[in-house]
């Protein structure tokens, strides 16, 4: 399910879309419609324009796994775009790729993929030093620290591992946390950044240098 520019919905018409996270399913016109397993929530915001948007509640930003920043497309995409100017309905031109049964397996592919104790501990350690950070209101959840075990492991698991390294954390940090960390008012003022506060947490929770046992 995509909610386009969801920062541009009154926060009913969010709470709404995003009803699918908890409930699987959609409620058009009072008609609720399962969506189906497995199935992926994307929601977009338009960062330019701020007048008329409402931001979304943090507990509603902490449901998504992790957020993205798409920037603008290179030079060579932006040729590619502007040579194929004619096709006026790009959506119409995807094609499946895999199956949703082939998703769900990979998915319990990835359920499957060890972590060590250590690695979990790392984990509920940036999670405590997250709430002492300076100029950080709202720090890690144990929702997040849920969502960077589950990150991980397929992370791993695309990576051809049956067990989870701390460098995937670390390597996971920004898309996992940019959206859970809120910063205080005076944070803007100074102009201190999440991604500022993200790689000063990396740097002040050391990760375990013992060796991650497999099965």
């Amino acid at each position: 399910m995509l909610a386009d520019e969801i920062n541009r919905a009154s926060p009913k018409t969010q709470s709404a879309l995003l009803e699918v996270m908890e409930e699987g399913r959609v409620t058009v016109d009072g008609r609720p419609h399962e969506v189906g397993r497995p199935f992926m929530v994307i929601a977009t915001q338009n960062p330019i324009e701020q007048a008329g948007t409402y931001r979304l509640p943090e507990a509603q930003l902490d449901r998504f796994l992790m957020k993205s920043s798409v920037g603008y497309p290179d030079k060579a995409a932006t040729i590619e775009l502007l040579l194929n100017a004619g096709v006026r309905d790009r959506a119409a031109l995807v094609t499946p790729v895999i199956t949703a049964q082939t998703i769900a397996q990979m998915s319990g592919l990835a359920d499957e993929v060890y972590v060590d104790p250590a690695v979990v501990g790392y984990v509920a350690e940036l999670a405590e030093e997250s709430r002492r950070q300076p100029h950080v209101k709202l720090g890690l959840s144990a929702r997040g620290c849920l969502a960077f075990i589950r990150v991980a492991k397929t992370w791993a698991a695309a990576d051809g591992r049956d067990h989870v390294v701390p460098d995937d954390v670390r390597a996971l940090a920004e898309p996992v946390l940019c959206h859970r960390l809120l910063l205080d008012a005076e944070a803007q003022f100074t102009g201190v950044t999440v991604d500022a506060v993200i790689s000063r947490l990396l740097d002040a929770v050391a990760p375990p240098t013992d060796r991650v046992a497999t099965r």
